[in-house]
């Protein structure tokens, strides 16, 4: 199951350099608000490069720190690419920014003993509720024609599902080794496709 678990992983590797290329090419026929997913995108692939340097590079092979800022860039770039896909007021904007700001200032200057865990299943609850009530809009056609669609139906997928692992997966005690590479493995499964689904819609993008 490890070496499983290591070839999902390093699969989505490869589809989060390609994304990257691929987006950054097609970077200048997306509008305003399309350009956001290439960030959200952008960021996770620098946070999961920063994963994979650190310790290599610098010897660094605790890289836990860098949880609180995945979850908070990841947490506001997701929730602005909804706020802003359904034209809600630009103070949702700004208290997301706030939140997430205000997380990780508790966590790298207060270091104030917060459960990141906890923190991690209420912003993907969040992005969820977002996310679900974009896809309701976009489904019912009030909205227009959106070349992301197939992206924001794996965006809600993919939280959905995750949330519900990492809540199993904090409510089983004394996982074995082969559980728990058998519950990363899963939720890497679900990154491929959520990545796969990035690369189809640049791939299919046209002026």
């Amino acid at each position: 199951m490890t070496d499983f678990f290591k070839a999902i992983l390093f699969l989505n590797y490869g589809l989060l350099l390609s994304i990257i290329f691929l987006g950054a090419a097609k970077y200048r026929i997306l509008n305003k608000k399309e350009k956001q997913y290439f960030h959200c995108i952008a960021f996770l692939f620098f946070i999961e490069l920063l994963n994979l340097a650190l310790p290599y590079i610098f010897s660094l092979n605790d890289t836990s720190f860098l949880y609180p800022l995945y979850i908070a860039g990841e947490f506001f770039l997701v929730t602005a690419l909804f706020i802003r896909k359904l034209d809600l007021p630009k103070y949702c904007l700004g208290i997301t920014a706030l939140l997430a700001i205000a997380f990780m200032i508790s966590n790298y200057v207060f270091k104030l003993p917060f459960n990141n865990d906890i923190v991690k299943v209420i912003s993907n609850i969040i992005i969820i509720c977002l996310s679900g009530f974009t896809l309701i809009r976009e489904i019912k056609g009030a909205s227009a024609q959106n070349r992301f669609l197939l992206v924001d139906a794996c965006i809600f997928f993919y939280y959905s599902v995750s949330v519900f692992i990492f809540i199993i997966q904090h409510q089983i005690a004394n996982l074995s080794e082969n559980d728990y590479y058998i519950i990363l493995s899963v939720n890497n499964i679900l990154s491929s496709i959520l990545y796969c689904s990035f690369l189809y819609t640049f791939i299919k993008l046209k002026k």
